[in-house]
């Protein structure tokens, strides 16, 4: 994944996209984001607060009762300020190329700042560029807040890394690819 070196950022770098696509990464037992979801959604506000992204997607599982990622993941981005209008969910993202192509097929993102953790940033960046997106990255560094979640996290990626490629070299449909929705090209058509 070497190849997504010159799309990874700092958030003071990154450079400027319309929208910022959030991967859904668990929620704690209370329904509130996990602590690395937590950290993606506030790399997300950031981003929107310094004008870098203009609305934000977020894309998480939603497949059973009483587990709802995603709008915990909206309500998160909207308690740090970002108007409700700007965020926009999907409730299909089960895995990382289920969320890029449903970006791209569903929600007719062209451009986006993709948001993770950095030991998935690499794999994020190229499948989103994979599913046809214009893709810049912005990764967390969670190696001091989540140790162990993060030492997983970079082993869980050499055996996903393989999946990856499988997803790039064929592109499948994702599990759920559903009609087209207008929610991003409502957020950004509103005013900020």
């Amino acid at each position: 994944m070497l190849s997504t070196n010159d799309a990874r950022s700092s958030v003071a770098d990154v450079p400027e996209r319309p929208v910022a696509l959030v991967l859904g990464a668990g929620l704690a037992d209370d329904g509130e984001p996990a602590t690395l979801l937590s950290r993606r959604l506030d790399i997300a506000a950031e981003l929107y607060d310094r004008e870098k992204v203009r609305a934000v997607l977020v894309s998480g599982d939603n497949s059973h009762e009483g587990y709802n990622e995603t709008d915990a993941m909206r309500d998160h981005l909207v308690e740090a300020g970002i108007p409700a209008a700007k965020v926009v969910g999907d409730y299909a993202g089960f895995s990382t190329w289920d969320s890029c192509a449903r970006a791209k097929e569903v929600f007719g993102v062209d451009a986006a700042t993709v948001v993770t953790q950095e030991f998935h940033l690499p794999r994020a960046v190229r499948l989103c560029r994979a599913a046809g997106i214009d893709t810049a990255g912005v990764g967390d560094a969670s190696g001091g807040v989540r140790t162990i979640a993060t030492v997983y996290g970079y082993t869980r990626e050499v055996p996903a890394a393989f999946k990856a490629a499988l997803d790039t070299a064929f592109t499948p449909d994702p599990r759920f690819l559903g009609p087209r929705e207008p929610g991003i090209d409502d957020a950004l058509a509103r005013p900020d």
